[in-house]
């Protein structure tokens, strides 16, 4: 069993210190293994932002979480300095969280493949390279049929509200087709603020398998979106003949200046075999509400 910390849009330098403080005493409380940092890890990739998301990054690992996989968001490149933003996008992101920009994590029960979907000459858009969808499914058919395969971006590769479509990458269809292929079971991120789990087959009925995705809320920040609290994702995991995965969505509750659990969801895969036939089963639905049952 490994157990993730999932968290997206911290957007250092809109960070909110009750909430900062709180995400802590939680990891105090329940330390995790590994943190997923999902990209926007700052407002405007500024010096003093990448410094305070650090610290931040090192406060969660002292408290009990050992291992981190980062990635960049759109945020994450500076936008007005155009000089900087073309010549050394990444340059302030790689002195506070290192050069690889699409880091892999791997355990018994975990094959964890971090994807760069930004690009200096996008404002906010993601998209997916052929390059990018040929190395991940390569990576995934070497990969033990046991091990629970998992996909992070910034942008979602699905949408749960129709205002979000626009979000999407650019060719997730068919990096998810060539994915499912190779044995994806979830992709991961955040950049819409709007948490949720849902299957990607009802978008994408040609997948030749179920992959889920799992997105997380606004972390940190004070840019919410809605009525959305700030909220972040627990992850547990399980490997093996009978896979399993439980996402817990946290929430803020500022009476309490606390996170409390608001809702969780269950997926189940039969024993691993050639004739997987993509079915599981889900109990509760993690979006942007309160949890009402089903999926939606």
């Amino acid at each position: 069993m490994i157990r993730l910390l999932h968290i997206s849009d911290t957007h250092f330098g809109t960070e909110q210190n009750a909430v900062v403080e709180a995400l802590l005493c939680h990891v105090q409380e329940q330390p995790a293994d590994l943190l997923v940092l999902s990209g926007d890890i700052t407002q405007r990739a500024k010096p003093g932002q990448f410094a305070a998301a650090k610290r931040f990054v090192e406060r969660v690992q002292a408290l009990g979480v050992p291992g981190s996989l980062i990635i960049p968001g759109n945020h994450d490149l500076p936008l007005h300095n155009l000089a900087t933003r073309f010549l050394a996008p990444y340059g302030r992101y790689s002195r506070a969280f290192g050069e690889d920009l699409e880091p892999v994590f791997e355990n018994d029960e975990l094959l964890m493949i971090g994807l760069n979907t930004t690009h200096p000459r996008r404002r906010k858009d993601g998209a997916v390279t052929a390059a990018q969808v040929a190395a991940v499914s390569e990576r995934l058919r070497r990969c033990e049929p046991g091990k629970v395969r998992v996909v992070v971006a910034h942008q979602p590769f699905g949408a749960m509200a129709a205002s979000d479509v626009r979000n999407l990458q650019h060719g997730a269809e068919e990096a998810l087709d060539h994915w499912a292929d190779a044995g994806l079971d979830l992709v991961m991120g955040g950049h819409i603020h709007l948490p949720y789990v849902l299957p990607l087959s009802q978008q994408y009925p040609r997948l030749k398998r179920e992959v889920w995705i799992v997105q997380a809320g606004t972390a940190l920040s004070t840019r919410l979106r809605g009525h959305t609290p700030n909220s972040f994702n627990r992850i547990v995991i399980t490997g093996g003949p009978q896979k399993q995965v439980r996402v817990e969505r946290w929430d803020y509750q500022a009476q309490l200046d606390r996170f409390l659990l608001g809702s969780h969801f269950d997926l189940h895969w039969p024993a691993c075999s050639a004739g997987w036939t993509g079915t599981s089963r889900a109990s509760g639905a993690l979006h942007g509400h309160r949890r009402k049952g089903g999926i939606s």
